[in-house]
């Protein structure tokens, strides 16, 4: 395909809110629309106007300009409940993590001992993978800080060895993507089938959710799209799952559904109580103009989606 120059040109509010008018969106309060194109941008709304589009550039007979910014709070209001539920899993990982090195290799400071990861080695883009370095910098950075943690600075105050805090401590300086890094980073199969199994899955399985987790995790923490996304990283299907799991029309794995049903499906483990579930169905309910089917959830070939709340895994 043959590139050619951009030639858009900047557009003021009140020319963005022409276009829309001009595409035959519906709009009965300019102040209003002015308003939030001002607060949002036209640009970052723009993902939204596609399901909205059976012909690119030209409005469903009958949207409006109030569905637009429904359904871009309705998935504003969906990052927030799956960031939640992303932190409550992010805090058992790292538990569990913790709990069975130290425990298992009887070593407070295990995390300073290179035997438990991988051979440093470089991936098809070339660059450098080297959990143990790496995990090492961060607590350099951390006890070398001009204003450190209080917990890390009560550990250099107090003991002159080992030169490291130990690994509870350690692990509180470790970002969602870094438990994904180490986690894939050790060394021995047992160490990661342990602590995997907590969560009842297998390890090769437990890899990729933890990089999905992370993928979605910076989704939502800049503020990103998810309704109506193919995701970049998709989570491995659980093919063999311990307990209630979904049927096979469920295994879009490229939309976000699929994702908020592992959510549910850790929380299970690591937040027995969770109320996912009930939230998820008062959202849907919140915003019934909002077509739920673009999250990935199926539809029976005439339109008609089915039943999540009766999949085994959601009852």
């Amino acid at each position: 395909m043959s590139k050619k120059p951009y030639t858009k040109t900047p557009l003021t509010f009140a020319d963005q809110l022409a276009l829309l008018k001009n595409r035959q969106l519906t709009i009965t309060d300019d102040k209003k629309a002015l308003s939030y194109l001002s607060e949002i941008s036209y640009y970052r709304l723009s993902a939204y106007y596609l399901p909205y589009q059976q012909i690119k550039d030209t409005f469903n007979t009958g949207t409006t300009f109030d569905q637009i910014i429904k359904t871009y709070s309705f998935d504003r209001e969906l990052r927030l409940l799956v960031f939640d539920c992303i932190e409550r899993i992010e805090v058992a990982v790292r538990t569990q993590f913790i709990y069975h090195m130290a425990t298992a290799h009887d070593n407070a400071h295990w995390q300073d001992d290179k035997a438990h990861f991988i051979t440093p080695y470089y991936n098809r883009i070339g660059r450098l993978v080297d959990p143990f370095n790496d995990f090492q910098s961060i607590i350099s950075r951390a006890t070398s800080a001009r204003k450190p943690e209080v917990f890390i600075k009560h550990y250099t105050n107090t003991y002159n060895s080992p030169s490291n805090p130990p690994s509870w401590m350690c692990f509180e300086l470790l970002t969602m993507g870094d438990l994904s890094h180490i986690y894939r980073g050790l060394r021995n199969n047992a160490d990661k089938k342990s602590i995997a199994n907590y969560f009842e899955v297998h390890p090769t399985v437990f890899t990729s959710w933890l990089h999905t987790l992370t993928y979605v995790r910076n989704i939502c923490a800049h503020h990103s799209r998810l309704w109506n996304k193919d995701l970049a990283i998709e989570p491995e299907k659980l093919l063999k799952p311990v307990g209630p799991w979904l049927g096979t029309r469920y295994q879009n794995n490229k939309r976000i559904f699929y994702f908020i049903c592992v959510l549910r499906y850790l929380l299970l483990r690591a937040n027995p109580g969770n109320r996912l579930k009930e939230k998820l169905e008062l959202l849907f309910a919140k915003y019934p103009e909002v077509p739920i089917q673009y999250l990935g959830i199926p539809s029976d070939g005439n339109g008609n989606l089915l039943d999540w709340k009766n999949e085994p895994l959601w009852k």
